[in-house]
């Protein structure tokens, strides 16, 4: 079947929450007990960069992207974000664009180097800052609680993260970016899906999508199904993941 029999137009999309949409089926889903589901999102140029070399990110994707952003951002219990994209965007991580809830925000910041003077540890929802065990000095940093987690390979263990939120009754995690979160979030085996939008941009340089370890051998790599939907002006690629983690 080809590529553009799979793509739904987002102005006959069914409406927020509705269980027919086959983007947000899986995440409506009833869960097991004792389980959560964990989204990955990336938008990115035509040429795979997330952002400028100078860090300028916002956005390279349409604001019909941006809507879907939020959107998954309604139906999840919590967001997660890397120190970086904190650092580079200060975003608020709520949903101003759609009706639904403002999840849990979770700022991963593995050596706690983020000053309470960003707007996510000043005001909105609740919000979790998750940090390596010997750098939790304070209980709040702003607003944010302040909570330990053990470090992994790279970063803080993406396991003991996903554990740490099922405690906390945070089942739906939606794993907003950078590249780099998303990257070992998907390194670990840890998603059940993963949502890339391509824009029709090509940037030339800047910062990679997914900044993995290189394979040496085409068969090495990591081949994926997916559906794609266009969202205004960029395609969407909606791709289901064996969760391994």
């Amino acid at each position: 079947m080809r590529i553009m029999d799979h793509i739904v137009e987002a102005s006959v999309r069914p409406a927020l929450g509705d269980t027919r949409d086959p983007l947000f089926a899986p995440l409506l889903a009833q869960l097991p007990a004792g389980c959560s589901f964990v989204v990955g999102r990336i938008a990115q140029s035509l040429d795979g960069y997330i952002a400028t070399r100078g860090g300028e990110s916002v956005w390279i994707s349409g604001p019909d992207d941006l809507r879907h952003t939020h959107q998954l951002r309604a139906m999840c219990d919590a967001v997660v974000v890397g120190a970086k994209t904190v650092r580079a965007d200060n975003p608020r991580l709520t949903t101003r664009l759609v009706d639904g809830p403002s999840p849990v925000r979770v700022v991963l910041d593995t050596d706690c180097r983020l000053d309470d003077g960003y707007r996510v540890f000043n005001d909105g929802p609740e919000t979790l800052l998750l940090c390596a065990p010997e750098m939790a000095h304070t209980d709040r940093l702003g607003t944010a609680l302040v909570l330990p987690v053990p470090r992994g390979p790279s970063g803080l263990d993406v396991i003991a993260i996903l554990a740490l939120l099922r405690g906390r009754g945070l089942r739906r995690i939606f794993v907003e970016g950078g590249g780099v979160t998303v990257s070992r979030f998907l390194a670990a085996g840890a998603l059940d899906r993963l949502h890339v939008t391509v824009a029709p941009l090509v940037m030339g340089g800047g910062v990679p999508a997914f900044p993995l370890p290189p394979v040496e051998r085409l068969e090495d790599g990591r081949r994926f199904a997916w559906t794609a939907h266009r969202i205004g002006a960029d395609v969407l690629l909606d791709i289901p993941l064996v969760r391994t983690a």
